[in-house]
């Protein structure tokens, strides 16, 4: 039997719908389900689904299974309690979360009061806020800190410059750990550890970096300690360090990076077992790999 550890558990949310995957629809939720039914199915988060695609989801929907959603509201939080509505009319959908983005020219001013009102309307719903990269980014994370919700870093994309570099990303990692702020990562986690992709060269961040930066910056490290561990790009040391860790410690990393969007559930499954991360056990029914 494949076992999850306690690092692990919910890690990896399912991104099939975007990019580079953009698995059709149509494959992607009864890939979901079979996730959900495997042996590794503890390190399965939600199902990421973006709202304007909405209209789309009922004809793929099936009584026989309910469909846990992180719904994505890209154009901002004046379109987000709409979404919301929408899709927690869906049969057999659970809406868990929402991921609101923040566009060019929306203040945090704006965004939070109007976040503070679906707050009101949805409270069990997670709400994270994308925080942007611009010169709004100081503003947010003080908004954050205040009101309570999580954050949500993009870490790459289909351009060199959607790639925070390591000194960026150990900011803003700094900030959400002391400031006591969950938060997730999206885009261009492809790999477990640091990496140069062949193909398009970009530098790309490793999800178990981020997990050990984190380590770093709860046990107040400094900065360079913190970009350190976001550069390393020796897997067996990574995984020698954080298979060390105790549940606790463990449970401690997690409550602070709550997880990442992947568009392929099998490539960190596979790339985990490679680094003994996993142990895995033998293919059960709905297991891909």
């Amino acid at each position: 039997m494949t076992v999850i550890s306690p690092l692990l558990q919910g890690l990896c949310d399912d991104a099939a719908l975007f990019p580079p995957g953009n698995a059709p629809l149509a494959k992607a939720i009864p890939a979901h389900h079979a996730y959900r039914r495997a042996d590794y199915a503890a390190l399965v988060g939600p199902f990421i689904f973006p709202a304007p695609r909405l209209g789309e989801l009922a004809a793929h929907l099936s009584g026989d299974s309910s469909l846990s959603l992180s719904l994505t509201v890209p154009t901002g939080p004046a379109d987000t309690a709409a979404a919301l509505a929408s899709a927690v009319d869906l049969p057999g959908v659970r809406v868990i979360a929402v991921e609101v983005g923040t566009p060019a020219g929306v203040t945090a001013d704006e965004a939070f009061d109007e976040l503070a009102r679906i707050r009101s309307t949805y409270p069990d719903i997670e709400i994270f806020v994308e925080v942007p990269r611009d010169g709004r980014r100081g503003d947010y994370l003080a908004a954050l800190t205040a009101a309570g919700y999580s954050a949500k870093f993009r870490t790459g994309g289909i351009v060199a410059e959607a790639y925070p570099d390591e000194d960026e990303l150990a900011d803003a990692i700094i900030f959400v750990v002391r400031a006591g702020i969950p938060f997730k990562a999206t885009a261009g986690l492809h790999h477990a550890v640091r990496n140069t992709d062949p193909e398009t060269g970009f530098e790309q961040h490793g999800f178990l970096n981020i997990l050990t930066a984190v380590t770093v910056a709860a046990a107040d490290g400094d900065r360079s300690d913190v970009v350190a561990a976001l550069a390393e790009r020796d897997g067996s040391a990574i995984a020698r360090a954080l298979s060390g860790m105790t549940d606790k410690a463990a449970a401690d990393v997690r409550r602070r990076f709550l997880s990442f969007g992947t568009c392929s559930i099998t490539d960190p499954l596979t790339e985990l077992e490679s680094l003994g991360l996993i142990s895995a056990g033998p293919k059960t029914e709905g297991t891909l790999v």
